[in-house]
């Protein structure tokens, strides 16, 4: 309930700031509502497009290739064990070739899932692992966070997107009086804008990398299993064959696929993922109140 109410309240801040946007675009028009009015159509359509096309466009992204039990018994059979015991329906099951060992899921529902493991990661664990994280990756679809995340996504480019536009609108606008005053106050938006948007969208991911992590251990029993998982991807995403460079996906994996550095103070607000180490004490934690262990 804990990690719900603070996503509810990161969704609760976008919005706000939706508000603030569509307040400052309707300025160059000279009527708020006005501009309030363009930003919620336009944001229905972004969130509408995001949910109905985001699982397809993350499969196609990563060059997934979906498999069946034949294919791939190992994989397919620890996801269908994890389904039946959340109670989901069977996700489609994914493999990519990407060079690095990391894991994602997507899809709007829980009977539109697709969970996907790389071929390193699969090489990489052991099936106590692997299991730990496709029940993280589980615990995304019955939580509904890859709806959560792409949303936040969406908004957040979309604040980028409009503030861009209303510059443009001020600066060519035909009111000349009009423009000239509102130009610094785009300028100044355009900035600040779609930092705060930034913020809100990877506090949200942040948080739902806790949830998950919790709610897939929980699934499993076996929290030390995903933290020692946790630590090779960890690794393995460091190393130089890692070839992986979409920034804008970077959020969607169960770690950073850039590997982690142990960076302080105001870099911290801008990581995609909490740090590992972060994790891990959690996940110890967790050990010691589902299997009674004594982690120093």
């Amino acid at each position: 309930m804990h990690w719900r109410l603070r996503t509810a309240a990161m969704f609760a801040a976008m919005s706000a700031l939706l508000v603030v946007v569509g307040t400052v675009v309707g300025s160059v028009f000279g009527n708020w509502l006005y501009g309030l009015g363009i930003m919620l159509v336009i944001s229905v359509l972004f969130n509408a497009f995001s949910y109905f096309f985001s699982k397809k466009m993350a499969l196609s992204s990563h060059k997934v290739r979906l498999v069946t039990r034949e294919e791939e018994p190992r994989l397919y059979g620890i996801v269908e064990g994890l389904a039946l015991k959340a109670g989901l329906p069977m996700p489609e099951v994914g493999i990519s070739e990407l060079p690095m060992p990391n894991a994602f899921a997507t899809g709007r529902n829980p009977k539109n899932a697709a969970v996907v493991a790389t071929r390193q990661l699969m090489n990489l664990l052991t099936d106590e692992e692997l299991e730990g994280v496709m029940a993280h990756e589980m615990s995304h679809v019955k939580n509904r966070d890859i709806l959560v995340m792409s949303v936040a996504s969406t908004m957040a480019s979309l604040v980028a997107y409009i503030t861009r536009m209303a510059i443009f609108a001020a600066m060519f606008s035909g009111n000349d009086e009009n423009g000239g005053n509102n130009l610094p106050l785009m300028l100044l938006a355009d900035i600040l804008l779609p930092i705060a948007a930034m913020l809100i969208q990877l506090g949200v991911s942040r948080n739902r990398e806790y949830l998950a992590d919790e709610s897939g251990a929980r699934l499993t029993g076996k929290p030390m299993a995903l933290a020692n998982a946790l630590i090779k991807i960890e690794g393995g995403c460091t190393s130089r064959t890692n070839t992986y460079d979409s920034p804008s996906t970077a959020n969607m994996w169960i770690s950073n696929p850039f590997g982690m550095k142990k960076e302080r103070g105001l870099v911290n607000l801008f990581r995609t993922h909490p740090s590992t180490p972060d994790r891990i004490e959690r996940l110890k934690k967790l050990d010691s109140e589902l299997n009674g262990r004594i982690h120093y």
